[in-house]
């Protein structure tokens, strides 16, 4: 009976390591797919932060081409009273 109830634990311990290591299997899966979660991530904070950039580039130029324009309308007298 003793030898029976060993046998019995064995074989349950023998499914809990096999499963276990299924376990470890998927953390070490999870952890790649995260990982290229993460750098896709970052490359699109990077895109976001370039496109802000250019936004910032031309509003600069539009301010400047409307400085322009309004130093032409005065030289012209163009201007609205």
């Amino acid at each position: 009976m003793a030898d029976d109830l060993e046998n019995l634990t064995l074989v349950f311990l023998r499914r809990l390591d096999a499963k276990m290591d299924r376990l470890g299997e998927d953390m070490r899966d999870v952890k790649e797919r995260l990982t290229a979660v993460e750098e896709r991530l970052a490359s699109v904070e990077k895109s976001v932060a370039m496109v802000h950039g250019d936004f910032a580039g031309q509003s600069r130029r539009i301010d400047r081409l409307e400085m322009r324009l309004e130093r032409i309308e005065q030289r012209l007298d163009l201007r609205d009273a």
